[in-house]
């Protein structure tokens, strides 16, 4: 029982430390699946997922389901409405996880949270990614310029509404500037759809001269 709850001390500790952790991460640590099933049985700490543990008050954040991901699939980057909605750019609740990986990659399964695989080719995929830390996860996500353009590429994915709402609520809160926006959308084939729609919003509410500073 002391080397149980020696173990326990230990698992607790580190949760608390890192909000989130594998089985696998735990049992690297020393802490054994018997300990892991008792403290779980005991309340002390609670199975996010399968294989995936965090203590009872380790999922206050609004984007936890994005870390769960993360530390199912770390290859994936979070992309899509999800990403649109980290970046507070839409009032959409995506019911589902969006989450990017390569074209030729491994889709693992992911029995919770909701996920939706997007297949990417370069150089669409490494195009634009940033490290956050969500519940003490590095989490992989598109950046609003890289968003933003795959919101207005892939039509069949992201409705047109929910596009052009969100770039209007980058452009509002200078989430990222017109020509970072442009620029990401050349790059990611969305230019000819967005020009409009960016100049449109950009002509409205700034000076001419707006574009060469920024």
């Amino acid at each position: 029982m002391i080397e149980l709850q020696t173990q326990r001390d230990k698992a607790v500790a580190l949760l608390a430390q890192r909000t989130m952790m594998r089985a696998y991460e735990l049992k690297a640590e020393g802490v054994t699946a018997a300990t892991l099933a008792r403290a779980v049985s005991d309340g002390e700490i609670i199975r996010a997922g399968r294989g995936l543990y965090q203590l009872p008050d380790g999922g206050d954040s609004a984007h936890m389901a994005l870390a769960e991901v993360s530390k199912r699939i770390p290859d994936g980057v979070i992309c899509l409405v999800s990403a649109l909605s980290y970046h507070d750019l839409t009032d959409q609740m995506p019911r589902q996880v969006w989450v990017a990986i390569g074209a030729k990659d491994w889709a693992p399964r992911v029995d919770y949270p909701k996920v939706r695989v997007v297949r990417l080719r370069e150089p669409y995929l490494g195009y634009g990614i940033e490290r956050h830390i969500i519940a003490g996860v590095e989490v992989a996500i598109y950046s609003v310029a890289k968003s933003l353009a795959d919101a207005f590429r892939n039509a069949r994915l992201v409705d047109r509404s929910v596009a052009i709402e969100s770039l209007r609520s980058a452009i509002e809160q200078r989430k990222a500037t017109p020509a970072e926006i442009a620029q990401a959308a050349k790059d990611c084939g969305a230019w000819k759809i967005m020009r409009p729609y960016l100049e449109a919003m950009v002509q409205s509410n700034q000076p001419s001269h707006f574009w060469a500073h920024t």
